[in-house]
């Protein structure tokens, strides 16, 4: 067990914001969540899976919802509506255990992502929990059926879900986490595009070989490097990409970037004009909360499950959905997909057909 201090967890967050593929949240959300956990004198104390009981009672708190800004017109709904002084996700996972009638041992976050990450941390500090060091997922994504809990069959319900307004919700039992996806989701819709749940409380004996190990000790190493790294950008994108085993696939100048809130999601495109040795090129990424596929000149250069990443060349930040912004100097970077997720099950959940390409899958070399 290793209690994680500040530094620590900034290099944790940094990392899982590079890893979350252009979503997972925004750092500036997880950081004020870590520091609210950290000035209630709270610990964070990180755990492998080794060293978790086989009977811990683990669950999975995460954040679910569109990550671009509702419209005025939408705004209109909520007026008048009170808001809970209690974060949601600390009103879901008190609800869960007494629903329960049952303590938790700690959590998993859902996906790696700035804010992801951190809610999971914040649930578990806050209650005194511990943090397992996996995930279900190894990057972020857009959906709760992109997750090893998904491919496995694991059973999300019960699913506690809690809003800002400190409306609570159970689901004793959904088909699948497909039908949970669905069921969230709508939650989601009515509760400005923003909620926090909690699903798959499963004991450790179960999650163990299904759970992606040591996920957040990767960020942590990722996070290390970046913050090393990023003074110089000249070589930031390059040592990086090497720190977790990918490569830089594009560097430019973003012309062209929109998006648009559907259906609970973000959706959008990116457009960089390449400089230097690309220049001439252009590099574009489509997008659902998460980034899906890049294209390298008209042609699908690669797509999920692995992982296309976007670094501010001038202040070494990584780039999240939707904050691109034309001129904009950015590097792509491409890092291998969790073997978990190559799988035949895993590529057609989260594959290219996903994305709406009609190619196989091809991974990154």
């Amino acid at each position: 067990m290793k209690e994680l201090n500040r530094q620590d967890l900034s290099d944790i967050l940094y990392g899982a914001a590079i890893l979350g593929a252009g979503g997972g949240g925004e750092l500036d959300e997880g950081f004020a969540l870590i520091d609210r956990a950290l000035a209630a004198g709270k610990t964070f104390k990180l755990m492998s899976i080794d060293e978790v009981p086989d009977d811990a009672l683990i669950c999975t708190p995460y954040l679910l919802g569109a990550i671009s800004g509702l419209s005025d017109e939408e705004e209109q709904k909520y007026v008048g509506l009170p808001r809970s002084e209690i974060h949601p996700v600390l009103i879901a996972y008190d609800a869960f255990q007494k629903h329960l009638k049952k303590s938790f041992y700690g959590t998993t976050a859902c996906e790696l992502g700035g804010s992801n990450t951190a809610v999971a941390f914040f649930a578990a500090a806050m209650n005194d929990h511990f943090i397992i060091d996996a995930d279900p997922a190894g990057r972020a994504v857009p959906e709760i059926t992109h997750s090893t809990y998904y491919f496995a069959g694991l059973p999300a319900s019960p699913i506690v879900a809690a809003n800002e307004f400190g409306e609570t919700f159970v689901i004793n039992h959904v088909a699948d986490d497909q039908r949970a996806e669905t069921l969230v989701r709508a939650l989601c819709q009515v509760s400005r595009n923003d909620i926090a749940a909690i699903d798959h409380a499963l004991e450790m004996r179960v999650l163990k070989d299904v759970l992606i190990a040591g996920t957040i000790s990767k960020a942590m190493h990722l996070g290390r490097t970046w913050r090393d790294a990023h003074i110089n950008t000249d070589t930031m994108a390059q040592v990086i990409a090497e720190a977790g085993h990918g490569a830089v696939a594009f560097t430019g100048q973003v012309a062209a970037s929109g998006h648009e809130t559907r259906d609970g999601f973000t959706y959008g495109s990116i457009e960089i004009d390449g400089d230097g040795e690309y220049a001439g090129q252009q590099f574009k990424i489509t997008l659902k909360n998460e980034n899906l596929v890049g294209w390298l000149n008209g042609e699908v250069h690669v797509t999920i499950p692995d992982l296309i990443c976007l670094l501010d060349i001038t202040t070494g930040q990584p780039v999240t959905n939707p904050h691109a912004v034309k001129g904009q100097l950015v590097a792509v970077v491409l890092f291998p997909a969790p073997v978990e997720f190559t799988s035949e099950k895993a590529l057609s959940v989260f594959g290219p057909a996903y994305a709406g390409i009609n190619e196989c899958y091809e991974p990154i070399k």
